[in-house]
């Protein structure tokens, strides 16, 4: 397994982890120092790293042609093309405020306390999976669900970890969310192409079913434990036109999957999406594509798609980046090399419990920044499941749905608890402890592995 080393560090190999040790220092002074959980301070933290790291290469050049070599890689380069027509459809959604929709349809039946918990689960999970973005479906959720759970007599706890909880599946799931984009991109058939999107989440659905239903039932009968009812109307929030506009996403979602191809996936649900937003009078053609001659500027939610996942693909490239410069220097074999000589991975059921621990401590080092621990974790994970002859879908699962669960809520250790607690005023261990799908889809996938559940062999 071994191959001849481009690239020497002073100070041996080890030094090559440099980077990527100045990388989760600068996720630390972000989230727990500044509580900042902007992409684009990510992405300099990534840059700034490559930036420093080259220093203890003994060829500067040499470490710079590694990086960009990992990010001009076809995996690297297909997950910025695909982020950025993603970014126009999940703009688009936003635009509709769908989640109107669903405030609408739980006024109109009178929920309250657990089942209203419940239900902005779901509803969550739902505008999560439209727009591919969890922190982004976070900020649209909260100032809408919470207020008037907490008037319905939620539980405060059980009412933000509903929403965070309706993110994060969203986030795993999606085939448009930057996660499933990077957990299918890392893993490769045994001919070097990458996994297909919509076959990885075909094989994902039942996983996110099985933790989807044990938290639905758990928010809907504890809920509303604590919590006091206040009445009081939320008319306010409710938009049931902005419905119909399940579907372009339902539409989306069923051609990426069967297609399996998101490109086919992403037209057509961008075309209906503007056609049926536009007759059903959501938005004016000016929303769609128009010239701001005030400021010089095109603007729209086009543009505006484009602008707002510009962030993501800058820390995309820098990770690969990273990337690059590890594989280079060997330490990314160095790495699936210990991890398979271990007596632990000497079968699969061992190789994927591993992996599961790998990619859990990588999450936490990188504060619950999901996208970017998949990319740093996914090329060893890679290596490791092919020597075990573990399927790309397999593989692609384990790393995102692990990722996106009990290691993505680490209180004071994660992006995810960080924007609840400042947009409830509760404390990070409470948000946390309210997260009821994290927890659940840990233990679904834990459970998967012991019991060798949808594990599949790579032909």
């Amino acid at each position: 397994m071994s191959e001849e080393r481009k690239l020497q560090f002073r100070g041996g190999i080890g030094m090559s982890l440099i980077p990527v040790a100045i990388y989760v220092f600068f996720c630390m002074v972000l989230f727990i120092g500044f509580k900042a959980f902007n992409m684009e301070a990510l992405a300099v933290g990534g840059f700034l790293a490559l930036l420093i790291g080259g220093v203890f290469c003994s060829s500067y050049s040499d470490f710079w042609e590694s990086a960009i070599k990992g990010i001009s890689s076809i995996t690297s380069v297909s997950v910025v093309v695909i982020l950025l027509l993603v970014g126009m459809f999940s703009a688009l959604i936003k635009l509709c405020g769908l989640s109107g929709g669903f405030v609408w349809i739980a006024n109109a039946v009178g929920m309250k306390g657990g089942i209203f918990v419940a239900f902005t689960f779901i509803a969550t999970c739902i505008v999560s999976t439209a727009t591919g973005s969890s922190i982004g479906t976070m900020f649209i959720a909260f100032p809408i669900f919470y207020p008037a759970g907490i008037m319905l007599g939620a539980n405060e706890m059980m009412m933000a970890g509903c929403i965070v909880s309706g993110a994060i599946f969203g986030d795993n799931l999606a085939p448009i969310s930057d996660t499933t984009i990077a957990s299918a991109s890392t893993q490769q058939f045994k001919n070097g192409k990458p996994a297909d999107i919509g076959g990885v989440v075909s094989s994902r659905i039942k996983y996110s079913a099985v933790a989807g239903l044990i938290t639905i039932v758990i928010f809907a009968v504890f809920g509303g434990m604590g919590g006091v009812y206040e009445g009081g109307s939320i008319d306010a929030a409710a938009n049931p036109v902005s419905l119909v506009m399940l579907i372009p996403v339902v539409l989306m979602l069923t051609i990426s999957t069967k297609t399996r191809n998101i490109y086919e996936g992403i037209l057509v649900g961008l075309v209906t999406g503007t056609v049926v937003g536009l007759a059903a009078g959501l938005f004016t053609p000016a929303q769609v594509f128009s010239n701001d001659a005030a400021n010089n500027a095109a603007v729209g939610f086009l543009i505006d798609g484009i602008n707002n996942i510009l962030p993501t693909c800058a820390l995309v490239i820098s990770v690969f980046g990273i990337m690059g410069v590890l594989s280079d220097a060997g330490m990314l074999n160095l790495i699936a090399e210990k991890i398979l000589d271990s007596r632990m991975a000497g079968t699969t059921q061992g190789a994927e419990l591993v992996c599961m621990m790998g990619i859990a401590f990588t999450t936490i080092l990188l504060g619950g920044v999901t996208s970017a621990s998949i990319l740093t974790f996914g090329p060893i994970l890679n290596k490791i499941g092919a020597a075990r002859n573990i399927h790309p879908y397999r593989r692609a699962n384990l790393l995102d749905g692990t990722a996106n669960s009990l290691p993505a809520i680490i209180p004071f250790m994660s992006v995810f608890v960080f924007i609840g607690s400042a947009l409830t005023g509760l404390s990070p261990v409470v948000v946390a402890g309210g997260t009821i799908y994290g927890f659940v889809l840990f233990a679904v996938f834990l459970g998967a592995v012991l019991t060798g559940w949808g594990c599949q062999k790579e032909e």
